[in-house]
């Protein structure tokens, strides 16, 4: 890489860089979808909803009629949108169209560069209000529940945003979300900057300054949310200012979906070919649940390593063969960590966060301003994405982590069986490891333990692992002299070092790859690496 490129990857895996860097072109990271949804957050409670229709004097009865009133004229300041810029409004019959492609094709046909693309119609579900009758007091009420109602899709080219669009909710609470690409906002941002760039689909496969356009790329994180999205707001729902005077509410804004992705762009496409398919079959293989919670910043019991018992939830890793290749997915809690290749020359490791709270952010109570500060809930607020793309960044570097360790130009069984063969030092001998043994095995899946990357482990730690039975004082004497000896004895190998002025020890490098190496091994799929080999 040259210095440019250099300059652009402190956002990236260092461990990653240092293997790979001689065949990467650039790096860029930030958001690639966002999508951000505009609520009228008290009319979700059905009593400030009643106290609003009393706000416009109007009777719990007469609901449907008012409302089909607002709804009436929301629809015509949005019809006189699309007629006052020429542009089409189309309904569609069924919710499963993809509207971005119609708009896409629209906007080919058309040669749209700038401005509205289209306005598409469609009916889909939602939450909104209907008026019930309760039987035990004899009152009817307002109850908000799920129903079917038309939205409108704004398709446009953004002069800032770039290609985007817009949900408008046509009925109470008027729900709207703006889905923004990070990618195209970008190419909005390079091209006032005069840098050059080739983009294919969603990617650039090559720009002149990686550097210049990392800087845009987190440029976007100062952005002024509300300012902007109110300001679209006026233009996509002019009648938004009427239904929010009645008890003077303002529209809050939230991410309900974010997408952050890390791409690495290689100078050869070849190169890439021979590597990608590693990354995947490892993934698959030997990515195990703790490591999943580990990516998305979850912790792991420190005495087992193991997902913890109380844990409630699903961890699934699962594999798609795609048109452009094979992407590999991590879901937790609704929350995602994938790993997939673009173009035939880049990878792309993208973390998706649709539940915030699973993650914490450093900062002030909200009930609290000046209060002390401490790790809370991330939360869905706009003021919290800058955090997002923090904890984001970092899973993705998690995740490119523990792939550099997979790939090596050696051979496995060249790599392992150094640590098969009786070693000499000092004077002492020491046998050979025996990786298929159930002892040994059970021994390297302990030390290779990633929870044990940073702080290392003990001796009281591989005894916790090793020895489930509780014993006396004199066996619990005798374990621990045993699992020195295999301190010992790894240690002779270059498998582990001791920590200088502690009783901990950490994995070497070259242990790190030995391990990674027969972990995948351990956990290999007949099936799934036919698949691969096909």
């Amino acid at each position: 890489m040259n210095k440019k490129s250099k300059a652009n990857t402190i956002n990236v895996s260092q461990q990653f860089l240092n293997k790979f860097g001689s065949h990467i072109q650039g790096c860029l990271c930030g958001f690639d979808r966002l999508r951000l949804r505009g609520t009228l957050r008290h009319l979700f409670q059905p009593t400030v909803m009643e106290s609003y229709l009393n706000a416009c004097r109007v009777l719990i009865k007469d609901f449907s009629r008012f409302a089909e009133g607002i709804t009436n004229r929301a629809k015509q300041a949005m019809n006189q949108i699309a007629e006052k810029a020429n542009r089409p409004l189309i309904y569609l019959n069924s919710s499963q169209i993809s509207k971005e492609e119609e708009a896409k094709k629209i906007a080919a046909k058309d040669g749209i560069r700038d401005g509205l693309v289209a306005i598409l119609t469609c009916v889909e579900p939602c939450m909104s209000y209907r008026v019930r009758g309760d039987r035990q007091s004899k009152k009817i009420h307002l109850v908000l529940e799920p129903r079917k109602c038309l939205f409108y899709y704004h398709y446009f080219l953004h002069p800032t945003f770039g290609w985007m669009h817009a949900r408008v909710q046509t009925w109470f609470p008027f729900t709207i979300d703006f889905c923004i690409n990070g990618r195209h906002w970008l190419s909005r941002q390079m091209d006032q900057a005069g840098l050059e760039y080739r983009k294919e689909e969603n990617c650039f496969v090559w720009i002149s300054d990686w550097t210049k356009a990392q800087k845009l790329m987190d440029k976007q994180l100062k952005t002024a949310w509300p300012k902007s999205l109110k300001k679209i707001l006026g233009e996509v729902l002019p009648t938004h200012s009427q239904i929010c005077r009645p008890i003077a509410q303002q529209y809050y804004w939230t991410a309900s979906q974010s997408e952050y992705a890390t791409d690495i762009v290689f100078k050869s496409p070849e190169f890439l070919s021979k590597l990608y398919p590693n990354f995947v079959h490892h993934s698959i293989s030997s990515f195990a649940s703790p490591d999943v919670m580990r990516f998305l910043g979850r912790s792991v019991p420190t005495t087992t390593g193991r997902v913890h018992g109380k844990f409630e939830g699903e961890i699934i890793s699962d594999m798609k063969h795609r048109p452009e290749g094979i992407r590999v997915k991590h879901t937790l809690k609704g929350n995602s960590i994938k790993l997939y290749d673009k173009q035939g020359r880049m990878i792309r490791v993208e973390t998706t966060i649709n539940h915030p709270e699973e993650f914490k952010v450093y900062r002030h109570s909200e009930r609290d301003p000046q209060g002390e500060l401490a790790w809370r809930e991330l939360r869905r607020g706009v003021a919290d994405l800058h955090r997002r793309a923090e904890v984001s960044k970092a899973a993705n570097n998690r995740y490119l982590d523990a792939l550099e360790s997979t790939c090596g130009t050696e051979p496995i069984a060249t790599l392992v069986s150094k640590v098969c063969r009786r070693r000499t030092i000092k004077g002492n001998k020491y046998r050979g490891l025996r990786p298929w043994s159930p002892e040994d095995r059970l021994l390297l899946e302990s030390i290779s333990s990633g929870e044990y990357t940073i702080n290392g482990f003990r001796n009281g730690d591989l005894r916790k692992l090793l020895y489930s039975k509780k014993a006396t004082k004199q066996e619990q004497r005798r374990r621990s002299s045993a699992i020195t000896r295999k301190l010992r004895l790894l240690r002779a190998h270059g498998i582990i070092r001791k920590v200088s002025g502690t009783h901990r020890y950490v994995v070497t490098g070259q242990g790190r790859k030995i391990l990674t190496a027969l972990m995948a091994a351990y956990k290999a799929d007949v099936d799934q690496l036919t698949k691969l080999a096909a």
